[in-house]
């Protein structure tokens, strides 16, 4: 059979280019919100799912295994996703280059995952309005991707480049979180059957741990307390001010939810999934804004490192 094929010419190249780059673009806040969402309406939550007891992946917050830097806000969820869906044991990740500077290669045939870094710029049509008004001029946010590898999707790579911590030993009191919530210096009431976070008296209540059926959550409800607790005013100052069952509360629990299980990964702790009751109110909000999940998952990074760090002043403190 005759080959109907021909070369195009310029001009067809040149309008076929166009067309490319009309066509839409894969918005990437949809596509995340997306996935946040299917995995909520399927019962899954994003933030907790690496300790479910399918999955192969330990506790602990992601890094890049070469430069041992921790991922933040929304590709936390991302990554940890990826590791249940992957099976992989490890939360150090690899973009495919630094596989190849570490001395290694990710395995042929891998599928990479998606994460995203926030930036922003001024395009130049603002430059000039700027200029022409004597206002400064306004940056644009946007994302870029780039795709990254778990460590058990390369081969080659040198000996102890991605350590994963020692597993904590099975006890109900967990010393390192005990002195973690000392050192914030918060007023932590024990008592009563109910766990909250007073804006008006700056304090935190909470049932006594016996009263947990999973003693280990105790420690993941003060840390979502103690995240409600870091967004006072004169601390991250977010907004506190929301009713329940209003959205700006649905944000504020989200943020808190999603901060208490960094914070639990960062410490090795696995706890079991609670607020399980708010999904509803959750979906509503990422249904409506395609930046919601983006703006939780980055104030909770932020509370996380705001408790985190009162154990490295602490430590740094008992070296001294």
């Amino acid at each position: 059979m005759r080959s109907t094929s021909r070369r195009r010419t310029s001009g067809e190249a040149s309008q076929s280019s166009r067309e490319a780059s009309a066509a839409p673009r894969t918005n990437l806040y949809d596509e995340v919100t997306r996935k946040i969402i299917s995995e909520l309406e399927a019962g899954r939550f994003p933030w907790v799912q690496p300790w479910d007891v399918s999955a192969a992946a330990g506790p602990g917050l992601p890094r890049n295994a070469l430069t041992g830097r921790r991922y933040s806000g929304v590709n936390i969820m991302l990554l940890w996703g990826a590791a249940i869906e992957g099976g992989h044991a490890s939360q150090h990740w690899l973009t495919f280059k630094q596989a190849l500077e570490a001395g290694g290669n990710v395995r042929k045939g891998e599928k990479g995952t998606t994460v995203v870094y926030a930036d922003r710029f001024i395009p130049e049509a603002e430059k000039a309005r700027a200029v022409e008004s004597g206002e400064d001029a306004r940056a644009v946010p946007f994302l870029k991707r780039f795709m990254v590898f778990n460590v058990a999707q390369c081969e080659g790579l040198r000996p102890g480049l991605a350590s994963e911590p020692a597993p904590l030993p099975e006890r109900e009191i967990v010393p390192h979180a005990e002195a973690l919530i000392a050192a914030t210096g918060a007023d932590i009431r024990i008592g009563g059957d109910k766990a909250f976070y007073s804006p008006s008296g700056d304090y935190i209540q909470v049932p006594p741990q016996p009263a947990f059926r999973d003693q280990i959550n105790y420690y993941r409800t003060v840390f979502h307390e103690l995240s409600h607790h870091s967004g006072a005013a004169h601390r991250l100052n977010r907004d506190l001010s929301g009713r329940f069952g209003s959205k700006p509360y649905a944000r504020e629990e989200l943020c808190a939810e999603i901060s208490a299980a960094f914070i639990c990964a960062a410490l090795g702790i696995v706890p079991t999934v609670r607020h399980a009751d708010y999904v509803g109110s959750w979906l509503e909000v990422l249904r409506e804004d395609n930046r919601a999940i983006f703006r939780a998952a980055s104030q909770a990074s932020k509370a996380a490192d705001f408790i985190l760090a009162f154990g490295e002043l602490d430590e740094s403190r008992e070296a001294a």
